[in-house]
C-alpha cells in the first residue's frame, strides 16, 4: 500500500551536492586562519575588474561594427539577387511577347495539317451538276495534285526564313543581356571577396595585438606575485624567529606563577602564562559538570518518551492501513463475485442461443455431396 521505491530525483540530489560542496568550500575558507587575516587586494582586484570591462567594451564594438558590415553585405547581395530575379523575369516576358506577337499558330508553316477550320475553310468536291471543276467522269480531284504548291512553299520559306532571323537576333540580344549581368555579378564578387580579405587582416591584426597586451600584462602580474610570494615570505621568517627569541627569553619556559596574574586584577589570569587551576575551582568545575550529565540524563529521558509516542502513533497508522487494506481487498472480492455471477448468466444465455440456432434455426446443415459440385468445370 505504501510505495516506498520511489525514482530519485536527479535534479534534486544535483542541487543538494552542490550546495554540499558550497558550503564545504566555504568551511574552508573561514576556518583557515591564515586566508582570513591576510584578506585579498582590493586594489589589484579593481584594476583587473576596469581592465576586464575596458576589454568586454572594445569586443564588443569590434563585434558591433563586424554586425553591421555584415548586414550591409547581406543588403548589397539582396539587391544583386532582386536585380538578377527582374532582369530573368524581364527576359521571361520580352520571350512571351515575341511568341505571342510573332509566333502565332497561324504563321506556323505546318498550321494547315492541324488547323481546326480546316474543313469549313475547304471548298465543297461540288457545289452542283454543273460545275465547271468536275471532268467528263465526274472526278473532283486525284491524290497528290497540288496547283499552288510551288507559291505555298516559296511562302513558307520566306516565313521561315524570317522566324529564323528574328530568333537568332532575340537570342543575341538575351546573351548580350545575360553576359553584361554575369559581368556585373562577377566584378561585386570580387569587391565583396576583397572586402571581406581586408577586414580579416584587421581582425587578425586586432586580435594579435591583444594577444600582446595580455601577455604583457600576463607577465607583470606574475612578476609581481613572485616578488610578494618572496617578501611574504622573508616576513614570515623573521617573524617565526622573533617568536623562538621570545619563547626562550620569555616566561612560559621560566615558570614563575607570578607571572600568571593579570594588571586587570587578581581574579584574571594571563592566558599564556597559566599554569594551573585550584581544587575550588577544579570543584566547581566538577559540580558545573555533574549538573550537565543529570540534564543530559533528563533529556535522554524525554527523547525516549517522545519515540515511544511516535511509535505508538506509526503502530496505530500501520493498524488504521491495514484495516483500509483489507476492506478494499473485501470489497474487490465481492466486486469480482457480482461480476462472475454476471459473466456466468452471460455464458448460460449464450449457450441456450446457440442450441437454439443448432437445433431450431440450421436443422438443414449441407452434407458432403452439396460441396462436391463446386469446381467441376472451368466455368
Amino acid at each position: 500500500m505504501y510505495k516506498l521505491d520511489l525514482p530519485v530525483d536527479l535534479k534534486e540530489v544535483a542541487a543538494i551536492e552542490r550546495r554540499r560542496n558550497k558550503e564545504q568550500q566555504r568551511q574552508s575558507r573561514i576556518f583557515n586562519a591564515k586566508a582570513r587575516t591576510m584578506g585579498v587586494d582590493v586594489a589589484t582586484l579593481g584594476k583587473q575588474v576596469e581592465e576586464r570591462r575596458t576589454m568586454e567594451r572594445t569586443e564588443k564594438a569590434r563585434e558591433e561594427a563586424f554586425d553591421a558590415d555584415r548586414e550591409q553585405y547581406d543588403k548589397i547581395a539582396l539587391m544583386l539577387e532582386q536585380r538578377e530575379q527582374q532582369l530573368s523575369r524581364d527576359l521571361d516576358r520580352a520571350v512571351q511577347n515575341y511568341r505571342a506577337q510573332h509566333q502565332k499558330p497561324e504563321t506556323r508553316r505546318e498550321f494547315d495539317l492541324y488547323d481546326p477550320d480546316a474543313l469549313k475553310k475547304d471548298r465543297p468536291a461540288r457545289v452542283s451538276d454543273d460545275d465547271p471543276r468536275c471532268g467528263p467522269a465526274s472526278l473532283q480531284k486525284f491524290d497528290g495534285e497540288d496547283l499552288s504548291e510551288k507559291k505555298r512553299r516559296e511562302l513558307q520559306t520566306d516565313m521561315t526564313k524570317k522566324c529564323l532571323t528574328e530568333q537568332k537576333d532575340e537570342r543575341k540580344r538575351s546573351e548580350a543581356q545575360q553576359k553584361y549581368a554575369d559581368n556585373l555579378y562577377d566584378m561585386k564578387r570580387i569587391e565583396l571577396d576583397e572586402r571581406a580579405q581586408h577586414l580579416s587582416t584587421m581582425e587578425e591584426e586586432c586580435r594579435k595585438a591583444v594577444d600582446m597586451a595580455t601577455n604583457s600584462y600576463n607577465q607583470a602580474l606574475a612578476m609581481e606575485a613572485s616578488e610578494r610570494r618572496r617578501l611574504h615570505k622573508q616576513q614570515e621568517e623573521d617573524n617565526n624567529f622573533a617568536e623562538i627569541y621570545n619563547h626562550l627569553t620569555g616566561d612560559i619556559l621560566t615558570e614563575n606563577p607570578a607571572v600568571a596574574v593579570s594588571a586587570f586584577g587578581p581574579h584574571r589570569v594571563v592566558p599564556d602564562r597559566w599554569k594551573g587551576m585550584s581544587p575550588e575551582q577544579l570543584k566547581a568545575i566538577l559540580d558545573i559538570q555533574k549538573q550537565q550529565c543529570q540534564e543530559k540524563e533528563r533529556l535522554k529521558e524525554e527523547e525516549k518518551q517522545d519515540n515511544m509516542e511516535w511509535d505508538r502513533q506509526r503502530v496505530l497508522a500501520a493498524r488504521a492501513a491495514m484495516n483500509m487494506e483489507q476492506q478494499e481487498q473485501e470489497f474487490s472480492r465481492e466486486t469480482r463475485m457480482r461480476l462472475d455471477g454476471y459473466n456466468q448468466q452471460l455464458s448460460r444465455e449464450q449457450r441456450a442461443h446457440l442450441e437454439y440456432l443448432d437445433n431450431v434455426v440450421y436443422t438443414n446443415s449441407p452434407t458432403a455431396h452439396y460441396h462436391t459440385q463446386f469446381n467441376t468445370t472451368s466455368r
